[in-house]
């Protein structure tokens, strides 16, 4: 098999605000697996709070291209997948990009969608929330509007007033909303407070209201939220996830942070088992990756998959967006096309 890689700016086309900073494009390493004339595709995503670097990214891909050189793809995806993880420590954004590629690769020689070959059914009529990020009056407005066909806005909290950026928003919309907080609340009797007065407000959910380390507050704020509390930046893994002890109700699975479709299955039926709420976002993707999850958005109770959309540049065609809802191409592999020279 060989491997080769390549990294692009992926832009925004308005800038990205959360509760930390706010940029102008992310960088993403987009990975080509090819075997004769089978090509598997992959992406890592390297948004700054995941904490790895391009370098870092790059490296992995140099030493899995030296593993993955002498294989052809008879032995079963999980030996490939097992090694790569033990390649190096940490590492989650290319070692899900390779566990795309390796999917995409293996339901391409199987004939099968991604999904299909892992039994999992199609999404029909999933709808997915389309994210607005912190801005300005007149800028959330402008959003707004051009996300006029879907269901369900996320928007980005963690400011210094909350209540008058959603009641700013409620002044255009409605609609129902998911809050992500990226950490940026501290005062669990304020975070508490706050749960109580949007659950008026038409709010669904709360993503990460509290920092990584405040987890016997976030227990507390948890026991008494009258919303769901959605564990993001807490949970990478299925070892993370493990040992969450009742922190959150339920648990934002992302390729990403997973290390890819096989870890993001195991995450979603511990959840099932468990009875914690699943749902599937994304890091910011392209089409690539975003198109990878949406195979398995029909298992969750909650989908953020719109990363797409906020892009100007994107270079892959993949999952489509009809009334709000996700469709998939109807293809072989995770079904993405390329657009453009990567490589």
């Amino acid at each position: 098999m060989h491997l080769s890689f390549s990294t692009y700016q992926l832009r925004f086309k308005h800038p990205f605000g959360v509760s930390s900073n706010t940029r102008s494009e992310t960088t993403s390493v987009f990975i080509k697996l090819q075997v004769d004339e089978l090509v598997g595709y992959g992406e890592a995503c390297l948004p700054p709070y995941l904490g790895e670097t391009e370098a870092q990214t790059l490296q992995f891909f140099k030493k899995a291209a030296d593993f993955l050189k002498p294989y052809e793809p008879l032995l079963p995806a999980k030996f490939f997948l097992d090694a790569i993880d033990q390649l190096a420590p940490g590492c989650h954004a290319a070692k899900a990009a390779l566990d795309i590629a390796i999917h995409d690769l293996y339901a391409k020689i199987a004939g099968l969608p991604y999904g299909a070959m892992m039994g999992v059914d199609p999404p029909v009529l999933v709808p997915t929330s389309v994210t607005i990020g912190i801005d300005s009056d007149e800028k959330l407005a402008i959003k707004i509007e051009e996300a006029k066909e879907f269901p369900i806005l996320k928007i980005k909290a963690g400011t210094a007033d909350d209540k008058k950026l959603i009641s700013t928003i409620r002044r255009y919309t409605d609609k129902p909303l998911y809050v992500d907080v990226n950490q940026g609340w501290t005062d669990k009797h304020q975070v508490l407070e706050q749960l109580h007065w949007m659950a008026e407000q038409n709010i669904l959910l709360v993503e990460q209201p509290m920092p990584v380390h405040m987890v016997e507050e976030m227990r507390w704020v948890t026991e008494q939220s009258p919303l769901p509390t959605m564990a993001d930046e807490s949970v990478k893994r299925l070892s993370d996830l493990e040992s969450m002890d009742e922190a959150f109700t339920g648990i934002n699975i992302k390729l990403m942070k997973s290390t890819g479709l096989r870890e993001a299955l195991k995450m979603i039926h511990y959840c099932k088992k468990n009875k914690l709420q699943v749902m599937l976002g994304c890091m910011a993707e392209s089409s690539c990756a975003t198109t990878a999850m949406a195979h398995l958005a029909g298992l969750a109770d909650f989908v953020d998959l719109d990363a797409p959309l906020l892009y100007r540049n994107d270079p892959f065609e993949g999952v489509l967006y009809q009334d709000g809802q996700i469709v998939l191409p109807r293809a072989n592999g995770i079904g993405v096309e390329l657009k453009q020279a990567l490589w």
